[in-house]
């Protein structure tokens, strides 16, 4: 979706200097070797990724995949790859089975009951005394021309609430029988959340005036969740999922104000039209409406009549994700990235510390702490700034009057702290050995006129191939500073323009977007080039979208997987035994446009049906190794 979310991207326009400002690195330094020659102590744990060749690999088992462009799944030899849960099959709702119809037409009550569109990240809880256990996925968009029969040719009432419907987040039960998993079906735990579903505000922003609307007046009731993209899960076995680009469903006002264009709201936003039957997404009639999404959300998956709360504490962003850490007392630091062009990092740190108890002994610990804003500096160092009222320039002078306002606007606040700008900040995991990693997908407006030029952090204009960056908390994981560095600059080593050489020592790759460290410490990458982009100048050699495997350790990455034609790979989770790993396949088939219209005469893909009428589905995929081996050795 990367085309479609680019004309929403781009909104920060504050004076933030770039790190090439504040930095003594020239450009010419930092593209000739990284940050190595400025930065070498700093760079020191990753040499076998940043110079020179990696070491063998002792964590990497398996044979690398070449690049594919077929319209299939190809994992390595002595490993298999099969559909769990397509898009559109029942998720096991008591009394509830509907089928999925290939033609689309499928009604909206139906989908209710049904796996939503266009999987996203998930997370595999295991239960205690069985084989099985439950899956939660996010649904990050819909794709209307496949949704619906015609597309639309026309447009409804019945169409907008299918639509919302196919949005959210599916709750499933799986376990194997006789060597293959599957969805059990009825569960007593099977769930569907999705845009209509009620849920509750939590934190300093709760019933803040800038979350009150005509059909919720106090605040604290909001309707729904969508643009489920990146999740986390907690220690205390609940689920995080993140509203990412939820501008997009609003149509805003012929000329917005200031915050409405700081949040990227316009006029059709990007062309939905939920707003002509649900009236909640027009703007101009309901303003405060936008300020109830972009939060990230808690689930209980354990218990189905629990509801969702939007965790305000940890501020209003296109989260793309929410990666749990615990300090060494035991409170929780959740990080986050916003994927967008030029937008920031976070982290939160909870003000107590775990208890033991589950879900409901820590049900109020995400309402309490602090959220902090992530500035690089140059010299391989950088320092968090705590996004709370009353501090530095967060004050009512400069349109902050409580809490409540910096965490609704947080893009505002962190502009005003000088917070450093980010090529589309992503997935976030930690390894074994505290490092931090995030993916920046690219930013190919890096450079352009009238935009930030590179700097030591994003160090290459028009990036069209994007890097994985890291860094090590000063103390603990909630230390005021850390120190940073490149793990990888994507792309092919070999290119002959300087700007999108790579250090990617093994298998090439660009665009990472997910992202998933296992119980071993390998790091999984997955990627989302765009099709609008994919085949064409850098990224002709790479292919379709695939799923690679790092070792931190040497630096070697392999490519354990590729995908469909025209799919993302995303949403990376496994048994607590390694032994089945589940990953999710987004909307393959999908056209340049990023739109799919079920009139176009020939279809890219119609994975995983193969139908000649059929639609291609976004699906969860399972992975085992054919001795029953860990995933990965």
């Amino acid at each position: 979706m990367a085309k479609i979310f680019a004309d929403m991207e781009d909104s920060n326009a504050s004076s933030n200097p770039s790190i090439h400002e504040v930095s003594a690195l020239s450009r010419r330094t930092v593209l000739r070797g990284g940050l190595g020659a400025a930065v070498t102590g700093v760079l020191a744990p990753l040499a076998g990724c940043a110079t020179g060749g990696p070491a063998a690999s002792t964590r990497l088992g398996f044979k690398s995949v070449p690049v594919s462009t077929a319209d299939r799944i190809v994992v390595p030899e002595g490993y298999v790859a099969y559909v769990i849960a397509a898009w559109g099959e029942p998720v096991g709702l008591s009394g509830e089975s509907p089928a999925f119809k290939f033609d689309a037409t499928n009604t909206a009550a139906e989908q209710e009951a049904q796996m939503g569109m266009h999987h996203d990240g998930m997370h595999f809880f295991a239960q205690a005394g069985r084989d099985g256990g439950l899956l939660v996925v996010n649904h990050e968009y819909t794709d209307d021309g496949l949704l619906h029969r015609d597309g639309m040719a026309t447009w409804t009432a019945e169409k907008v609430r299918k639509a919302q419907a196919a949005q959210g987040v599916s709750v499933i039960e799986v376990a194997p029988t006789a060597g293959r998993w599957d969805i059990v079906r009825p569960s007593p735990w099977a769930r569907r959340i999705t845009a209509r579903t009620p849920m509750r505000f939590s934190g300093p922003a709760a019933g803040h005036a800038m979350l009150r609307t005509a059909a919720d007046p106090a605040g604290q009731r909001p309707l729904g969740t969508l643009n489920n993209c990146g999740a986390g899960r907690t220690p205390w076995g609940t689920y995080l999922t993140c509203e990412e680009n939820f501008a997009g469903y609003f149509n805003g006002p012929d000329a917005p104000n200031a915050h409405e264009r700081r949040w990227g709201l316009r006029k059709g936003g990007f062309g939905y039209r939920w707003q002509e039957h649900d009236e909640r997404f027009d703007v101009t009639k309901h303003p405060n409406e936008p300020n109830r999404f972009g939060w990230i959300v808690e689930i209980d998956p354990s218990n189905p009549s629990s509801t969702p709360v939007k965790r305000t504490a940890m501020g209003r962003g296109a989260h793309e994700g929410a990666t749990v850490a615990l300090t060494r007392d035991r409170r929780a630091v959740v990080y986050s990235g916003e994927d967008a062009r030029f937008e920031y990092i976070y982290k939160f740190v909870s003000r107590d510390a775990m208890k033991p108890g589950g879900a409901g002994a820590n049900a109020e610990l995400l309402d309490h702490g602090t959220l902090f804003v992530a500035r690089f500096n140059g010299d391989g160092t950088g320092q968090w700034l705590a996004l709370t009222h009353g501090a530095g320039a967060l004050t009512a002078a400069n349109g902050f009057a409580d809490q409540g306002d910096v965490l609704v606007k947080s893009r505002q606040a962190s502009d005003l702290l000088g917070a450093t700008k980010m090529d589309r900040p992503e997935w976030i995991e930690v390894d074994q050995e505290g490092w931090v990693y995030c993916t920046l997908t690219n930013n190919a407006t890096r450079g352009a006129a009238n935009q930030p030029g590179i700097d030591a952090m994003n160090p290459r204009a028009n990036n069209t191939m994007g890097h994985i960056i890291r860094w090590k908390e000063a103390g603990d994981f909630d230390g005021a500073r850390f120190s940073w560095n490149h793990f990888v600059l994507a792309g092919d080593p070999s290119n002959s323009r300087a700007e999108a050489k790579g250090n990617v020592k093994g298998d090439a790759f660009a665009c990472p977007d997910g992202m998933w460290i296992d119980a071993r410490g390998v790091l999984w990458i997955q990627t989302d080039m765009s099709t609008s982009a994919m085949g064409k100048d850098d990224l002709a050699m790479l292919g379709n979208n695939a799923m690679l495997a790092a070792d931190p350790r040497t630096g070697e990455i392999r490519r354990f997987l590729t995908g469909p034609a025209g799919c993302e790979v995303t949403g990376a989770t496994s048994t607590p035994d390694g032994r089945t790993m589940f990953i999710n396949i987004q909307h393959p088939g999908e056209s340049p446009s990023e739109r799919s219209d079920p009139a176009q005469p020939r279809r890219v893909s119609n994975w995983p049906d193969f139908q000649a009428a059929g639609r291609p589905r976004s699906a969860t995929v399972v992975i085992h190794k054919l001795d029953g081996g860990v995933i990965g050795t």
